[in-house]
């Protein structure tokens, strides 16, 4: 019997089969979405995680712990136990071993997107992914105390442009009662997109935190006639008391770990010093079983799903009992039969694989940016990967050679097995 026939043979007899098949498809497809669900968003978020900063030697910060200082400089994920004094600020940036420090202030928000000051040297120093340089989508930096330069996603979802004026709320709540409305803020500039959490940050000078807190006293706005005008800011002293954290690059490698050491060990003030691609380690290492435990979950969801399929094809054996030795006595040999059987179930994995493959493309479009929106970290978009298409092979690869042991029983069939009427 030619193979094309036979190919034939296995389509019609899993169309006439139509539910059983179905639900089989069905449930393939949900275990490869599970499994390969998994592996993108863990990918995606170590990729979109490792992305985010790169240049940068040192991160110093408040003496806390070494993911917290990472996950509020870099992600804008929780808050600093305490910040940096200018002073000590001043004191480790004009260390001779220092190439350069940009310094970052937290702590207000505008419509639930994180507001940072920093300085103009952030422009040109802060890098994400293989050391690329910030780059604008349109204007330019900040200049006057007044201006904001946006992320992309701030800019899209928002719907800002140039020259628009915005009013940052204090703290990082998505709604505030303490609102800087006295002292607006204006854009002057858009940056390209990052992947990073770059992209959901407000950026302004430093000299704009510490004019829109002027006169606030004990965490209350001033009111009525004691609130500043833009004239009075002007004319006020703004040099910063202290920062959120501060990003160093330094001038030689080799000094990074003695730096780091003479920081941890700061007389003036509790500091520390993490090298972010050691601490991004001690993160992926925090999450490594709960990485491994959803990998082996998912594993055994698609061979659940596979030993179903093997189930349904030796319920159905019983059933098909005539139709294999019709299928003999027209001229098909006990071989041909194995191979229906096989071809059936390949069939189904088949297509119970690529409707997963498809549904998760259609989770990561959707889900992508409410993951993004809940915890800044950026998981990926759809997209096909080899290892997808590996994942989809091995599955269809275990379907057929689960149904060997069917097939076999089938091959073993006598031709009169299945004429024989049973009473």
């Amino acid at each position: 019997m030619p193979l094309s026939a036979l190919l034939l043979i296995a389509f019609r007899s899993v169309v006439n089969r139509r539910v059983t098949a179905l639900l089989t498809v069905f449930s393939i497809a949900l275990s490869v979405t599970l499994f390969l669900g998994v592996e993108k968003i863990r990918s995606g978020a170590q990729t979109g995680f490792s992305n985010t900063v790169s240049g940068t030697d040192l991160i110093v910060g408040a003496r806390s712990g070494a993911l917290n200082l990472l996950l509020y400089s870099v992600f804008r994920i929780g808050d600093a136990t305490n910040n940096v004094t200018w002073e000590s600020y001043e004191d480790i940036a004009a260390r001779p071993e220092v190439a350069w420090a940009v310094p970052i202030s937290l702590g207000d928000s505008h419509r639930g997107f994180r507001v940072m000051g920093t300085t103009d040297a952030y422009f040109d120093h802060y890098k994400t992914g293989d050391k690329q340089t910030l780059q604008f989508a349109t204007g330019k930096r900040f200049e006057d105390i007044f201006d904001v330069v946006l992320g992309s996603d701030v800019a899209s979802e928002l719907t800002y442009g140039l020259g628009e004026e915005i009013v940052i709320a204090h703290g990082i709540g998505s709604v505030s009662f303490a609102k800087h409305d006295n002292l607006p803020f204006r854009v002057v500039g858009i940056l390209e997109r990052t992947g990073t959490p770059i992209d959901r940050t407000l950026h302004v000078k430093l000299e704009g935190i510490e004019a829109i807190h002027l006169g606030w006293s004990g965490g209350a706005a001033p009111v009525g006639s004691r609130a500043p005008s833009a004239e009075d800011v002007r004319a006020a002293d703004l040099e910063p008391t202290s920062v959120t954290a501060v990003f160093l690059g330094l001038k030689s490698r080799i000094a990074i770990l003695t730096l780091q050491r003479d920081i941890n060990t700061y007389r003036q003030e509790a500091l520390m010093a993490i090298i972010p691609g050691v601490a991004l380690t001690q993160l992926w290492d925090v999450v490594g079983v709960a990485e491994t435990a959803l990998s082996a979950i998912s594993t055994f969801v698609i061979l659940t799903g596979l030993l179903g399929l093997m189930t349904n094809v030796l319920t159905s054996l019983n059933e098909r009992r005539r139709e294999m030795a019709i299928l003999r006595s027209v001229g098909a040999g006990a071989g041909h039969v194995a191979l229906l059987l096989v071809s059936e179930s390949a069939f189904l994995a088949s297509a119970g694989a690529l409707l997963g493959l498809c549904l998760v493309q259609v989770l990561l479009a959707v889900a992508g940016p409410l993951i993004v929106d809940a915890t800044g970290v950026f998981v990926g978009g759809p997209s096909v990967t080899s290892f997808d298409l590996i994942t989809v092979g091995a599955v269809i690869g275990f379907a057929a050679a689960l149904a060997a042991f069917p097939a076999w029983r089938a091959y073993r069939q006598s031709l009169s097995d299945g004429l024989t009427i049973r009473v």
